[in-house]
């Protein structure tokens, strides 16, 4: 769609097509309009003059004209040097946009602006790079999933490098099974002592927060839409997420805690806590950043080191020993078997 709707409508912000020109009108005065609306003018949303409605994807709300007004006085003053002719043009669109702008006024929040849909992976990098472009301070993230691929480290690295070179400061959540990535080492190593680290058994969906005022969270399953998010009662309430979890979080230089039962890892122990919540395996490799493979092959040795025939067994014996958060450790001894040392 994107390549047609190039080819139907060859103009910019500052000079919409006469079918464009209506439906954005319309979507001001009304404060959005149907998806189907803008169908035969995919120019208003290439150019990103209209985006999706956050309470109902089937619906298209107007960027606000003094946005667009500021984006094109950018791009203009860029190239001044090389076109006066185009001042003029758009001096003319801003008018045409002010006058819309009043309109919007009328009809629209002052907040419309604090929540902004992200639509499509382009979108959402040149958001993040303007982003990175403006942080001055810190940069706080939270990277759920397991080992961390060298495509998902070397796609996000030169923002981390701009940011580095600023003295920005950068604290990252991952979960444990991040440890093993040798790429997460690598990465840790370049940036030296600008990224603290800290991992937890599990963590919250990706979260990106940038000095305080500006966070990124995705907006569907597969990460190709996102929300950019200023209004301050929001970015707060992630920032205070944020901290709970990185107090309880383990720094990456410090080893994962012994879990007091010979033959159960640390991972093991996590596992059996959600299975005494009554997770499936699916659902746990998941939250652990795990495949559901290995996932099964530690409750499979789980339920060896606790002497479990049955699932239904194995959760009695979590419970016995402890494993299901309640703290408590009971030998299990039956008649052939052994308990398992609690140390």
């Amino acid at each position: 769609m994107a390549g047609r709707g190039a080819e139907e409508h060859p103009h910019g912000a500052d000079r919409l097509c006469g079918a464009g020109d209506r439906v954005y009108s319309r979507a001001v005065r009304r404060g959005r309009v149907p998806r189907t609306d803008a169908e035969p003018v995919p120019c208003l949303l290439e150019l990103a003059l209209l985006h999706p409605d956050p309470d109902d994807m089937d619906w298209l709300v107007p960027t606000s004209p003094q946005e667009v007004m500021t984006r094109l006085l950018r791009g203009v003053y860029d190239e001044v040097s090389a076109s006066q002719r185009r001042v003029g043009s758009a001096v003319a669109a801003f008018e045409w946009y002010a006058g819309l702008g009043r309109q919007l006024t009328a009809a629209a929040p002052a907040e419309g602006s604090a929540i902004r849909v992200l639509d499509g992976l382009s979108r959402i990098q040149a958001a993040m790079d303007e982003a990175t472009e403006a942080c001055t301070t810190e940069v706080l993230t939270v990277q759920p999933g397991g080992i961390r691929r060298e495509a998902e480290l070397t796609e996000g690295l030169h923002r981390a490098l701009a940011l580095r070179g600023r003295g920005v400061r950068m604290r990252d959540l991952y979960t444990h099974v991040a440890r093993h990535g040798q790429g997460l080492l690598n990465y840790l190593e370049l940036m030296g002592d600008t990224v603290e680290a800290r991992t937890l058994d599990e963590v919250i969906d990706r979260l990106i927060l940038f000095d305080r005022t500006v966070a990124f969270i995705p907006a569907n399953t597969d990460r190709t839409m996102a929300l950019e998010l200023r209004h301050p009662a929001l970015v707060e309430y992630l920032l205070t997420v944020f901290e709970r979890l990185w107090r309880l979080a383990i720094p990456l230089t410090a080893p994962l805690p012994d879990t007091g039962i010979e033959g159960i890892s640390h991972r093991e122990q996590s596992i059996a806590a959600l299975l005494a919540e009554g997770h499936q395996d699916a659902v746990i490799a998941e939250r652990l950043g795990i495949s559901v493979r290995t996932c099964r092959a530690h409750i499979a040795r789980l339920s060896e080191t606790l002497g479990a025939a049955s699932r239904t067994q194995l959760g009695v014996r979590i419970a016995q020993v402890g494993l299901d958060g309640h703290g408590r450790h009971t030998a299990l001894t039956g008649p052939d078997q052994e308990s398992p040392t609690v140390r």
